[in-house]
């Protein structure tokens, strides 16, 4: 056998001119893994992650998710005849009230079968964004916090003020309702509970406590919520 003098020996066996080891060395670098399979899916993985960015840039150090990079890959999905679901992952601390709002409502207008899927942690504005789609699932050790709406920064102490506070605790409150099995009275006993957070006021829920509460549907991890939403695939096709 002829050796390519060209090319040393050492450079063959470990693929110094293969075309793919820059793209690996990018994916190493980037996300931690050595590489990552192209794969043709019909099922569009939005992930929402650390706190829900909204008009306001977060802190440097903080891990955020922006509205405006998840509603384009909405529209996306939405407008791609090859994509037949959408499967959104939270791990969620909450965040911006009208940012997550908005991506809720985005979610649930979506007319292509969705499921989510509580991974660390849904909480705050996490919970409308984790009740927006078609169905719900949580892992046994993930929390979802409900309380009610708050703010920081200057407060102008009158009356306008609470006015506004109650309108918009009212908008998170009905769109929870009306996507998610839980009552308005349990909702609320929930939010404005006392006895469960030391310097706040709200309830904190574990795995199927959710799911006894009827905020979420499910306790299961990611291939129950996948095969959950291939089943809807199959019904919403007839």
């Amino acid at each position: 056998m002829k050796k390519n003098k060209d090319q040393p020996l050492e450079d063959k066996c470990i693929g110094k001119n293969n075309d793919n080891s820059n793209n690996t060395l990018e994916n190493v670098n980037e996300i931690g893994t050595p590489n990552l399979p192209e794969i043709n899916n019909n099922i569009q993985f939005i992930t929402i992650i650390g706190e829900i960015e909204g008009h306001t840039i977060s802190p440097a150090g903080k891990k955020t998710t922006k509205y405006e990079h998840i509603i384009p890959m909405l529209i996306a999905a939405k407008q791609d005849p090859k994509i037949e679901g959408i499967f959104i992952i939270l791990n969620t601390a909450g965040g911006d009230v009208e940012a997550g709002l908005a991506l809720s409502e985005m979610i649930h207008s979506i007319d292509k079968p969705k499921v989510s899927l509580v991974l660390g942690g849904g909480h705050s504005i996490g919970v409308p964004l984790a009740t927006a789609s078609d169905y719900s699932f949580i892992v046994p050790t993930a929390a979802m916090t409900i309380h009610p709406i708050r703010t920081t920064g200057l407060v102008i102490g009158v009356p306008q003020t609470f006015r506004y506070f109650e309108k918009m605790q009212k908008r998170i409150t009905s769109f929870i309702l009306r996507t998610s099995n839980i009552s308005e009275p349990v909702l609320k006993k929930l939010m404005y509970a006392t006895d469960e957070l030391a310097n706040d006021v709200g309830t904190i829920l574990i795995g199927k406590e959710a799911v006894d509460y009827g905020l979420i549907d499910e306790v299961g991890g990611f291939s129950e919520a996948l095969a959950k939403l291939y089943e809807l695939i199959r019904e919403k096709k007839g």
